[in-house]
């Protein structure tokens, strides 16, 4: 057998064909895990490692045997199991088996593969690039192999895959034009992902506001959009119109603040600069910062408060968390400067009836009065209202004419 072995191991046709043998090994043994995975959980807890151990067994006496095929080692005592095995695969269960077989193999490789690419975890152009051709290119690989699968599975039946694919061009132009908007979806996806318009990752508006959030998936058909509550939205990309991107390239920060009109304006400006200065020369957010803020001072004068701006040019995405630390530190600086920044009022509403307020020495009185009655307050002089009711002795009572109150 070593002879023969010898004579063989220079020819390399022989080395073509182990190689056959050891890519058909490796497919029937894949194969057999993937079944085996799948009724582990039917099967006892120590039933498995034994019919794994037997698989492994199995694939490396085909392994032996398909080599001493491709060698020509008749000698060897598994040279008849190889030839078996060959004779096997030649047939039609064997060749459907050995298809399914590879098929499966090319599908796990894909897969492993494009796991195996992992994108940096800092947000940059490659990164969303790398994330949406990820799946893209996975996606078309695999339904490459089924297609390739089931043109072969067609030839090993006997059915002439050739005029089969004529017949299906044929209808597959009738169809197209009852798929205008698939045909359409795809089309628009393609040149999505083509112009990197937008990607995994990416914060976007679409359709003008119509779907907002974090681009999740996108492939030639569809985008998936996830928003800030957490709704995931399914997009076709036919009906994409308009895109907004927040999150290409840098972003900006547009930092606002209302003061009232007695407030000193010059102080308020003074203060957002000082609070902009502090929050760029910060060594935790200067990072974010991609140039230096930009203080407008007074951009519009409201009915009820005077708006203050500045503009800071960060990095893309880190606008939200630039503007939060804004607001928290223009509110502390505003407080410690004493400087009122307006906010919304409300007016209470007492009932439809007339409101009578007396003022009166000692504690307070709410009096209950009785359905119907204008309702009646008590207030006592130095003491806050509202206040627990108390009897006490009331002097001098200073009765206000009743006060008509508008209805909301």
């Amino acid at each position: 057998m070593w002879e023969e072995l010898q004579l063989q191991i220079i020819k390399p046709a022989a080395w073509f064909k182990f190689g056959l043998g050891l890519l058909v090994t490796v497919a029937l043994y894949r194969l057999g895990l993937t079944v085996l995975r799948l009724l582990r959980p039917r099967m006892s807890q120590g039933f498995y490692p034994v019919l794994h151990g037997l698989l492994l067994l199995s694939s490396l006496l085909l392994l032996l045997g398909l080599s001493t095929q491709a060698f020509y080692l008749t000698s060897s005592p598994l040279f008849d199991l190889g030839k078996s095995v060959m004779d096997a695969l030649q047939a039609t269960g064997g060749q459907l088996l050995l298809i399914a077989a590879l098929s499966l193999v090319a599908w796990s490789l894909i897969g492993e593969a494009a796991g195996r690419i992992v994108p940096s975890d800092e947000f940059n152009r490659r990164t969303v690039r790398v994330r949406t051709l990820k799946g893209v290119v996975e996606s078309t690989l695999k339904a490459v192999v089924l297609f390739t699968a089931l043109i072969a599975v067609l030839q090993t039946v006997g059915v002439n895959a050739t005029s089969l694919l004529a017949s299906a061009s044929v209808l597959g132009l009738a169809v197209s034009f009852g798929a205008q908007s698939l045909i359409k979806d795809i089309f628009n996806g393609f040149f999505i992902l083509l112009s990197d318009q937008y990607g995994v990752g990416d914060d976007v508006d679409l359709n003008l506001g119509a779907v907002s959030g974090t681009v999740e998936a996108i492939d030639l058909r569809t985008t998936s959009v996830r928003d800030i509550s957490g709704t995931l939205h399914i997009m076709q990309n036919g009906q994409i119109t308009a895109i907004s991107v927040k999150s290409k390239d840098w972003a900006r920060v547009v930092a606002t603040v209302d003061v009232a009109y007695e407030a000193d304006v010059d102080q308020a400006i003074r203060v957002l600069e000082q609070v902009s200065r502090d929050l760029y020369a910060d060594e935790h957010w200067h990072s974010y910062f991609l140039s230096e803020p930009d203080v407008q001072g007074v951009t519009a004068l409201g009915t009820d408060a005077i708006t203050l701006r500045a503009l800071f040019k960060v990095g893309p995405k880190s606008q939200y968390a630039v503007g939060r630390e804004f607001n928290r530190r223009i509110k502390i600086a505003m407080d410690e400067a004493g400087i009122s920044i307006p906010y919304p009022q409300r007016r209470m509403s007492f009932g439809d009836g007339p409101l009578e307020i007396r003022l009166v020495q000692g504690n307070a009185v709410q009096a209950n009065p009785a359905q119907g009655d204008p309702a009646q307050v008590e207030l006592a002089q130095g003491t806050p209202f509202p206040h627990a009711p108390a009897e006490q002795d009331r002097q001098s009572p200073l009765v206000t004419p009743p006060l008509k109150r508008n209805a909301d």
